[in-house]
């Protein structure tokens, strides 16, 4: 089944297959979660981006191969509602940003700051700081060397706009999401948010204005 990201709660993983990295996408839990399993090919190190909900699910997901680290994007009780399950299973690292981490239910083993590098097995990701959803929301960059970078996004970067902010946080999210994302990255940039359909740089990038017009 050629990769699309259009997945469903109770439905199959998408997966997609890259030279250096495996990413399956499934959706869980009421609210349709995102969860991002990502496994290097070389060394089979595995990680997951968001234990959202529905613990049994994404045990089946990571397999026999076991789970070296969760990353948690953002401090909202949806997008870890499986996180102590997973790490009681599995006993992967904990990482997500210092402005967050205090929110978790968990103690987080390894704060990440804007710029820091995560590994999955010989794959590198960047972190990125993206300030508004929630003080320490962050997205994960892959760039991949033989095609388009991947981009995971939490709840910082949807198809349409930014995620929910108020009007205080709202020019903060949306500088950091041109400044951090849009400045540096070309338009065939995969992204993968925390709910819903995937998208690209490209296909978002005409809307920047009319999203700082309507202040969401």
């Amino acid at each position: 089944m050629p990769y699309t990201g259009d997945v469903t709660v109770g439905g199959p993983a998408h997966v997609r297959e890259l030279p250096e990295l495996i990413v399956s996408k499934v959706s869980v839990g009421p609210y349709d979660n995102n969860s991002y399993l990502l496994r290097c090919r070389r060394s089979g190190a595995q990680l997951l981006i968001d234990a959202a909900a529905d613990p049994e699910v994404l045990i089946e997901l990571v397999g026999p191969g076991g789970l070296d680290t969760i990353v948690t994007t953002h401090c909202h009780a949806d997008h870890w509602q499986a996180l102590p399950a997973l790490v009681d299973v599995t006993g992967a690292t904990t990482v997500s940003h210092p402005l967050d981490a205090s929110e978790l239910p968990v103690t987080v083993d390894l704060l990440v700051e804007n710029a820091d590098a995560i590994s999955v097995g010989d794959v590198q990701l960047r972190v990125i700081h993206l300030r508004g959803h929630t003080p320490g929301s962050i997205a994960l960059l892959y760039d991949d060397p033989e095609g388009p970078p991947h981009l995971f996004t939490g709840d910082s970067l949807f198809p349409g706009g930014v995620g929910k902010t108020t009007a205080d946080t709202f020019p903060q999210l949306m500088s950091d999401v041109t400044e951090r994302i849009f400045d540096q990255l070309p338009d065939e940039t995969w992204i993968y948010p925390g709910h819903g359909k995937d998208s690209t740089i490209g296909a978002e990038r005409p809307h920047l204005e009319e999203w700082r017009e309507r202040g969401w």
